[in-house]
Protein backbone atom coordinates (compact mmCIF):
# COMPACT_ATOMS: atom_id res chain seq x y z
CA UNK A 1 0.00 0.00 0.00
CA UNK A 2 1.30 3.43 -1.50
CA UNK A 3 1.11 6.38 1.18
CA UNK A 4 0.54 10.11 0.26
CA UNK A 5 2.46 12.73 0.74
CA UNK A 6 -0.61 14.24 2.99
CA UNK A 7 -0.96 10.80 5.02
CA UNK A 8 2.68 10.52 5.82
CA UNK A 9 2.63 14.13 6.84
CA UNK A 10 -0.53 13.13 9.55
CA UNK A 11 1.33 10.21 10.42
CA UNK A 12 4.54 11.95 11.22
CA UNK A 13 3.09 14.99 12.91
CA UNK A 14 1.44 12.40 14.94
CA UNK A 15 4.97 10.64 15.46
CA UNK A 16 6.28 14.20 17.02
CA UNK A 17 3.05 14.71 19.25
CA UNK A 18 3.95 11.21 20.99
CA UNK A 19 7.55 12.06 20.85
CA UNK A 20 7.33 15.55 22.55
CA UNK A 21 5.13 14.35 25.06
CA UNK A 22 7.39 11.25 25.79
CA UNK A 23 10.32 14.03 25.98
CA UNK A 24 8.54 16.44 28.08
CA UNK A 25 7.28 13.95 30.82
CA UNK A 26 8.83 12.30 33.70
CA UNK A 27 8.97 8.82 33.81
CA UNK A 28 6.00 8.19 36.30
CA UNK A 29 4.28 10.74 34.33
CA UNK A 30 5.06 8.43 30.82
CA UNK A 31 2.92 5.82 32.11
CA UNK A 32 0.16 8.03 32.35
CA UNK A 33 -0.35 9.79 29.41
CA UNK A 34 -4.23 10.79 29.57
CA UNK A 35 -5.93 10.06 26.22
CA UNK A 36 -9.74 10.67 25.25
CA UNK A 37 -12.25 8.20 27.13
CA UNK A 38 -14.50 6.35 24.76
CA UNK A 39 -17.76 6.78 27.01
CA UNK A 40 -16.87 9.75 28.61
CA UNK A 41 -15.91 11.55 25.40
CA UNK A 42 -16.96 9.87 22.22
CA UNK A 43 -17.19 13.26 20.55
CA UNK A 44 -20.16 14.79 19.20
CA UNK A 45 -20.88 16.40 15.50
CA UNK A 46 -22.30 20.00 14.82
CA UNK A 47 -25.47 19.09 12.25
CA UNK A 48 -25.31 22.23 10.52
CA UNK A 49 -21.27 21.26 9.69
CA UNK A 50 -21.25 18.42 6.38
CA UNK A 51 -19.45 17.78 3.28
CA UNK A 52 -21.57 19.67 1.18
CA UNK A 53 -21.59 23.06 3.77
CA UNK A 54 -18.03 23.09 4.27
CA UNK A 55 -17.64 26.24 2.36
CA UNK A 56 -19.71 27.70 4.17
CA UNK A 57 -18.87 26.99 7.31
CA UNK A 58 -15.40 24.92 8.68
CA UNK A 59 -13.53 26.26 5.33
CA UNK A 60 -14.75 29.78 6.08
CA UNK A 61 -11.76 32.18 8.08
CA UNK A 62 -13.64 33.00 10.79
CA UNK A 63 -15.99 30.63 11.16
CA UNK A 64 -15.02 28.79 14.20
CA UNK A 65 -15.58 31.73 16.42
CA UNK A 66 -18.88 32.15 15.44
CA UNK A 67 -19.78 29.22 17.07
CA UNK A 68 -16.70 28.63 19.76
CA UNK A 69 -18.45 28.35 23.44
CA UNK A 70 -17.53 31.02 26.35
CA UNK A 71 -14.07 30.62 28.32
CA UNK A 72 -16.93 30.47 30.83
CA UNK A 73 -18.73 27.52 29.94
CA UNK A 74 -15.85 25.50 29.21
CA UNK A 75 -14.13 26.41 32.45
CA UNK A 76 -17.17 25.17 34.31
CA UNK A 77 -17.07 22.30 32.30
CA UNK A 78 -13.45 21.64 32.64
CA UNK A 79 -13.48 21.25 36.53
CA UNK A 80 -16.20 19.07 36.34
CA UNK A 81 -14.83 16.41 33.49
CA UNK A 82 -11.23 16.97 35.48
CA UNK A 83 -12.59 15.08 38.69
CA UNK A 84 -14.68 12.69 36.20
CA UNK A 85 -11.25 11.25 34.59
CA UNK A 86 -9.69 11.22 38.07
CA UNK A 87 -7.16 13.60 36.96
CA UNK A 88 -5.48 15.73 39.28
CA UNK A 89 -3.29 19.14 39.02
CA UNK A 90 -4.01 22.41 38.47
CA UNK A 91 -6.93 23.25 35.22
CA UNK A 92 -4.24 25.59 33.64
CA UNK A 93 -2.36 22.69 33.13
CA UNK A 94 -5.58 21.12 30.57
CA UNK A 95 -7.11 22.57 27.88
CA UNK A 96 -10.78 21.14 27.58
CA UNK A 97 -10.57 20.94 24.01
CA UNK A 98 -13.19 19.66 21.69
CA UNK A 99 -12.46 16.11 20.74
CA UNK A 100 -13.91 16.65 16.98
CA UNK A 101 -12.27 20.62 16.86
CA UNK A 102 -14.37 23.08 15.39
CA UNK A 103 -12.83 22.82 12.48
CA UNK A 104 -13.66 19.52 11.58
CA UNK A 105 -16.95 20.16 12.44
CA UNK A 106 -17.51 19.03 16.10
CA UNK A 107 -20.18 20.39 18.23
CA UNK A 108 -19.05 23.45 20.17
CA UNK A 109 -20.82 22.61 23.17
CA UNK A 110 -21.69 19.21 23.79
CA UNK A 111 -20.01 17.81 26.81
CA UNK A 112 -19.90 14.49 24.76
CA UNK A 113 -17.38 16.33 22.73
CA UNK A 114 -15.31 18.36 25.35
CA UNK A 115 -12.75 16.42 27.65
CA UNK A 116 -9.37 17.97 29.72
CA UNK A 117 -6.46 17.68 27.00
CA UNK A 118 -3.26 17.93 29.14
CA UNK A 119 -0.99 20.45 27.93
CA UNK A 120 1.23 20.28 26.12
CA UNK A 121 -0.28 17.60 24.49
CA UNK A 122 -3.32 19.96 23.42
CA UNK A 123 -1.07 22.75 21.59
CA UNK A 124 0.94 20.24 19.80
CA UNK A 125 -2.60 18.53 18.87
CA UNK A 126 -3.59 21.70 17.43
CA UNK A 127 -1.47 21.90 14.70
CA UNK A 128 -2.83 18.70 13.26
CA UNK A 129 -6.10 19.50 13.40
CA UNK A 130 -5.35 22.81 11.41
CA UNK A 131 -3.52 20.39 8.81
CA UNK A 132 -6.74 18.26 8.78
CA UNK A 133 -8.68 21.27 8.22
CA UNK A 134 -6.43 22.53 5.14
CA UNK A 135 -6.52 19.31 3.87
CA UNK A 136 -10.76 19.38 3.61
CA UNK A 137 -10.99 22.28 2.41
CA UNK A 138 -8.48 21.65 -0.54
CA UNK A 139 -10.59 18.72 -0.97
CA UNK A 140 -7.33 16.30 -0.25
CA UNK A 141 -9.87 14.60 2.38
CA UNK A 142 -13.09 13.71 3.05
CA UNK A 143 -14.79 15.78 6.17
CA UNK A 144 -15.50 12.30 7.68
CA UNK A 145 -12.26 10.65 7.00
CA UNK A 146 -10.60 13.99 8.87
CA UNK A 147 -12.44 13.36 11.40
CA UNK A 148 -12.38 9.98 11.51
CA UNK A 149 -8.56 10.57 11.91
CA UNK A 150 -8.59 13.33 15.03
CA UNK A 151 -11.20 10.80 16.66
CA UNK A 152 -8.36 8.12 16.46
CA UNK A 153 -5.45 10.34 17.12
CA UNK A 154 -7.11 11.95 20.53
CA UNK A 155 -8.87 7.95 21.72
CA UNK A 156 -5.71 6.41 21.12
CA UNK A 157 -2.58 8.12 20.72
CA UNK A 158 -0.51 10.03 23.68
Amino acid sequence: MRLTVLELALFAAAAAIAASVLVRCSPAERAAVVVASWTRTPGALNPTVTQSTIGTTICRHGWTRTVRPPVSYTNDLKRRQLREYGLRGPPSGFQEDHLISLELGGDPRDPRNLWPEPNPRASDVDRVENDLNHSVCTGSLTLAEAQRRESSLKHTRG
